[in-house]
């Protein structure tokens, strides 16, 4: 059931008691129904009525029988009472995710939950198993936990696991406080490595999504980069006014090579952050570099944070086995910045409409 429309309140539920509350005039006669009803009199009526005369005397004890100016007897059906309008199966109080939606993330093709919602309630039971093969960012995942299912979701881009599992942790923070469990994600070094020779572009999003960082351009997508596969920032203060509360953004910039590297890619990188000003350079290798790359690197110098006066170096290597064990980006405290807008808990109310009883 879905709420009624307001011009269908305003035509039907025009009546109101004297404590405000709207209703309908509801018919007691039985007259042309089949199956019966029961006859007696009622107020100078003798009809075959839709109640025994028991529940007439407590619906007229209650209030909930008024009567017309002839003195007929008709029913008060109250609005907060009814269950609304039966749903269709065409559904236009839905509206498609927009950028002010607190749900929004920073996926193409998101659906809003509450269409999920309804799918799901109208198609299995609590402790059912919903399979979503194709999940994104995960809304019928989040829909299913929220209803009490089970559900297994699967996507091939690391991008959109990587954002699955910060909304799952995001909108139940108590269920997965100790993460999203996970099958097939890199374990060691030489499945990171197989990653690498399965796709590139695989590799690229899901060393990008370990490190933090948000693929360039917020989704998944193929084609010149401009030597940039990843961003993040961090807080930093005006060097020239220390004293300001106004904070600057510093970027960190992030290039994956899966295939063979050398002192080029480190010099390539080099000019991005200098081309963008950018604070650091990452450059994500699949392999160990060598000493040259290493030196190059160094070469690059250090960057100075105004906070406190910390260094941090300007070009950093990161191999595939060292992301794996959990090494990350050395850069100044991010202090809570979020690498994907945070989802909405379970407990906020919905901006969308939920159905009722179903």
């Amino acid at each position: 059931f879905q709420p009624y429309d307001e011009s269908y309140v305003e035509q039907y539920y025009r009546y109101q008691d004297d404590d405000g509350r709207r209703w309908m005039s509801g018919d007691l006669s039985a007259a042309g129904l089949s199956g019966g009803g029961y006859e007696y009199e009622w107020h100078g009526y003798t009809r075959v009525w839709r109640v025994p005369e028991e529940t007439m005397k407590r619906l007229d004890a209650e209030g909930r029988v008024f009567y017309t100016r002839t003195g007929f007897p008709r029913l008060k059906r109250y609005l907060d009472e009814s269950r609304g309008l039966r749903a269709h199966d065409v559904w236009t109080d839905i509206e498609a995710v927009r950028s002010w939606h607190r749900e929004r993330l920073p996926y193409p093709t998101q659906k809003p939950e509450a269409l999920l919602e309804r799918i799901i309630e109208a198609s299995s039971s609590p402790g059912d198993l919903v399979l979503d093969p194709f999940c994104g960012c995960g809304t019928a995942t989040v829909a299913a936990h929220r209803l009490g299912r089970q559900w297994v979701g699967i996507d091939i881009t690391w991008l959109a696991v990587d954002l699955m599992q910060h909304r799952l942790r995001d909108t139940f923070p108590d269920d997965f406080a100790d993460g999203v469990p996970v099958d097939g994600e890199p374990a060691d070094e030489a499945a990171a490595l197989a990653l690498a020779e399965r796709g590139k572009f695989q590799f690229q999003f899901w060393a990008v999504a370990k490190l933090g960082a948000t693929a360039q351009g917020g989704a998944p997508r193929k084609g010149p980069d401009q030597g940039i596969d990843g961003v993040t920032t961090f807080p930093e203060r005006d060097p020239d006014d220390p004293d300001s509360p106004t904070l600057q953004h510093k970027q960190v910039i992030i290039s994956v090579k899966g295939g063979g590297t050398g002192v080029a890619d480190v010099r390539d990188l080099r000019g991005v952050i200098e081309r963008e000003g950018a604070a650091i350079g990452v450059l994500v290798t699949a392999r160990q570099p060598t000493r040259a790359m290493r030196n190059e690197a160094s070469a690059a110098g250090l960057y100075r944070s105004a906070w406190d006066g910390s260094t941090w170096p300007r070009i950093q290597l990161l191999t595939a086995g060292e992301i794996v064990r959990g090494t990350g980006i050395e850069m100044p405290s991010r202090r809570g910045m979020r690498q994907y807008p945070r989802a909405p808990r379970a407990t906020e109310p919905s901006e969308q409409p939920r159905l009722g009883d179903t």
